[in-house]
């Protein structure tokens, strides 16, 4: 099996070598095309404006001055000498629950594998103040990421969808199990910007990163987590609003 594992954190992030390692626990053809630098938030943006430049970092190892976009649609045309089995996005230093799959690079690089019809995943460990006991943050992706990616190795494929997996924060022998949930909601009104100004007088503006006021509804990522289990959250690529066409279709139609 052929894998080519990415992220948004950076070509040098320590979940990116967490997940390097588990690839390896599945095959001896892994191959790694990521950002050379933090992405986090970039979402599914192209880069159209400027150039794009390679680095090899080592054997099978490389980076790209771009999105995570941009690194996998040049892991998949470029890089590799064939396409891959399995595209695996992250370890992600970072929730990526709710309504954060809209900006995350994580998941947008698992969707730029799905659009090419390669079974994707997208890793993400749960980050928060305190450390576990162990003093490892990716203690839960190193002990449950083998045992969530194999059984969705088997699982019937469908086309243009992906998966989301988050870790709780805890060390793995704390973990209660993994759930399979429904994407959940965030409330990003409270969102903040900081305005500042530089030495020179100038005003600038930082988006600041508050704590999301959120309820987490049952059968939830959110809940999920908040109950110490990992979070398996089947995604789809058409954001159609299916339910919705007759009724405006009805209003034109009139």
């Amino acid at each position: 099996m052929r894998i080519l594992v990415t992220n948004d954190d950076g070509i040098h992030a320590p979940g990116l070598e967490v997940l390097e390692a588990i690839a390896h626990e599945f095959s001896d053809d892994v191959w790694v095309c990521a950002p050379s630098d933090n992405q986090t938030g970039a979402g599914h943006s192209l880069t159209l404006s400027l150039p794009v430049r390679l680095r090899k970092h080592g054997e099978r190892r490389f980076s790209v001055t771009g999105t995570p976009t941009d690194a996998v649609s040049m892991g998949m045309k470029h890089v590799m000498d064939g396409e891959p089995d399995l595209l695996l996005s992250g370890v992600n230093a970072g929730a990526n629950l709710g309504d954060d799959i809209t900006y995350s690079g994580t998941v947008s690089a698992a969707m730029e594998g799905a659009l090419a019809g390669v079974r994707s995943i997208a890793l993400s460990q749960v980050m928060k103040t305190e450390r576990p006991p162990s003093g490892d943050r990716f203690s839960a992706a190193k002990g449950w990421g083998p045992r969530v990616i194999e059984p969705l190795l088997t699982v019937p494929y469908e086309n243009r969808t992906l998966v989301s997996v988050n870790f709780p924060s805890l060390d793995a022998q704390d973990v209660r199990g993994a759930r399979v949930v429904r994407q959940g909601f965030h409330d990003y009104s409270r969102g903040s910007i900081v305005e500042a100004r530089d030495p020179r007088g100038f005003r600038y503006y930082w988006f600041g990163l508050d704590a999301i006021e959120h309820t987490p509804d049952h059968g939830t990522d959110l809940e999920a987590i908040a109950e110490d289990f990992v979070s398996i959250t089947p995604l789809q690529l058409d954001l159609t609003r299916h339910a919705s066409i007759k009724v405006l279709a009805d209003r034109f139609d009139n």
